[in-house]
């Protein structure tokens, strides 16, 4: 079992790799990257000289290069030098002037200095002359430039996407010399009634601890870094963005940490668990309701995040989907042929014929004109009836092909050998169903389980997208429309990693119940 499992995990660690490899090598380098200003109107406004810079400053922001510009390495060797004041500093001045005059601009120092530096990082050094009417004078935009850039291979941006995925909070964290008081322990949380583990010198002050949301218990110590969001989020952590409740913010009574030990309260939708460290200083008001430098937090919101709204759509379907399609799988099986087998045969090749796109605009209409059922996700004013749509959406083609495969295993045990012999002990045909034929069918099934929760997921992304649904497979498509990397990566990473452990979680499910299947070497029927 154990070499099983080694074998597994490093195949698919492996699979991942390569999983991810390929996207990046897509979204970074065979799509152009120029179609990020296809509705860019800032980039429109622009012109010459301007245009370019502005494309170079958004390849950046993409994540496509790394670029730096010389007036931004003048102006941090000046502020060195004089302080606040460089820009009005005669040496700045010259040197920022020195690129606009073509014929001498590299016999200036900044200028020599700046590309010895990038050129000796690798960089490609480009000088953009100014673009000048026939009198002499710079066009708009024609200002000259003089820039650094560097563009990855796949291979560099995926190990440093790979060396940072996995960070955990020390006690040495925080920079700050005045904090002398540094530990990592447990204490009883005012905020919960539970004991929790308190960092001081940690970026969060709580590294773990329980609350009454699910699941209950919260981890701020170690960090999966799934990237950046680029454009959707502005910056934002993708593992900040998907795991965040998405409803509107919710206030209650509480106390800030001063207020401790009192009788006093404030009404206030401050989640005193998310607070971090405050490297600047404290204006007055915080130094009166907070007891250290733990003050920058975000608020409390109500309803579910992205990834649990796709879990609870996702596992409500396969659960729905087991429950109705094993029994009619059943039901075909034994009146083969029969009237029941017809209808349910119609509804498999209709299942998986129609495209899936179809389907769901065809059921999305029979909801909302019949049931009066919400279309779009925000405009429900019963939450709990958004889900009905997504989740029948995703649970009919499942039970399509539960009942196939049902009846086909079914079929496949009715002329077995122990069936006969069943038969001819005098079992009744219900009794050699029950307790023979359904057991012995649902041992090929097992192993699907997970792939079927896993499939909800995955499945979703073209669901979410046409109910509006705040989950992780509307994050996806919204991503591909504006462009953002960091998200189409991050969400690579997160659909290949459950794909994986739904084929370990199906091997382990079918070696528990499957008598003749083993995971050791050892003995038969090893695999």
């Amino acid at each position: 079992m154990k070499k099983y499992l080694a074998k597994r995990i490093l195949f698919a660690l492996f699979s991942l790799v390569v999983v991810v490899m390929i996207v990046m090598l897509l979204v970074y380098s065979l799509i152009n990257k120029n179609v990020i200003f296809q509705t860019d109107d800032v980039w429109n406004k622009k012109s010459s000289n301007d245009r370019t810079i502005y494309e170079y400053t958004q390849y950046k922001k993409y994540g496509y290069v790394e670029y730096e510009d010389y007036t931004s390495y003048i102006k941090d060797k000046y502020t060195a030098v004089y302080g606040e004041d460089y820009y009005i500093q005669k040496d700045y001045l010259n040197d920022k002037k020195a690129i606009q005059d073509e014929t001498t601009f590299k016999e200036n120092v900044s200028v020599q200095e700046f590309v010895k530096k990038y050129q000796g990082e690798g960089y490609k050094i480009i000088y953009l002359p100014p673009v000048r009417y026939k009198s002499g004078k710079i066009k708009p935009g024609g200002n000259g430039y003089l820039i650094a850039t560097y563009e990855k291979s796949v291979f560099s941006r995926l190990w440093d996407y790979a060396k940072g995925f996995i960070t955990i909070e020390t006690k040495n964290q925080v920079e700050d010399p005045n904090l002398t008081d540094r530990y990592i322990r447990f204490e009883k949380d005012p905020y919960s009634g539970a004991f929790a583990l308190v960092g001081s010198g940690t970026q969060h002050k709580y590294l773990i601890y329980f609350d009454s949301r699910f699941p209950f218990m919260h981890w701020n110590w170690i960090h999966i870094n799934l990237g950046t969001s680029y454009t959707t989020y502005r910056g934002q952590e993708i593992t900040t963005v998907i795991n965040s409740p998405t409803g509107k913010v919710i206030a209650s009574k509480q106390q800030y940490p001063a207020m401790i030990g009192t009788d006093e309260y404030v009404e206030t939708a401050i989640d005193f668990h998310s607070v971090t460290y405050n490297p600047a200083d404290l204006s007055e008001n915080e130094a009166k309701l907070f007891t250290d430098k733990y003050t920058v937090y975000t608020m409390k919101r109500e309803g579910l995040s992205m990834i649990e709204t796709s879990f609870v759509i996702g596992i409500i379907a396969t659960i729905l989907a087991y429950v109705l399609g094993l029994p009619l799988g059943i039901s075909m099986a034994r009146h083969k042929d029969g009237i029941a087998d017809k209808v349910g045969n119609m509804y498999i090749i209709f299942i998986m014929a129609v495209p899936s796109l179809a389907y769901i605009f065809i059921f999305a209409a029979i909801g909302t004109t019949l049931f009066n059922l919400p279309y779009k996700f925000a405009n429900a004013e019963v939450k709990m009836l958004a889900y009905v749509l997504p989740t029948i959406s995703l649970m009919l083609p499942q039970i399509g092909s539960l009942m196939k495969w049902m009846r086909r295993y079914m079929i496949d045990q009715m002329n077995s050998d122990y069936v006969k012999f069943a038969r001819a002990e005098g079992l009744s045909e219900k009794e050699i169903y029950k307790k023979h034929i359904s057991k012995n069918a649902m041992i090929f099934l097992v192993h699907n389980i997970p792939s079927s929760i896993i499939f909800c997921l995955t499945g979703a992304i073209i669901t979410e997208r046409v109910y509006s649904v705040p989950g992780v497979g509307n994050l996806l498509t919204t991503a591909i429309n504006q462009h953002d990397n960091g998200i189409i990566v991050a969400c690579t990473v997160f659909y290949t990693f459950l794909e994986i452990i739904a084929i370990i979680a199906g091997d382990l499910l079918l070696a528990k119940f499957d008598p003749r299947i083993s995971l050791s070497s050892e003995g038969g029927g090893g695999r």
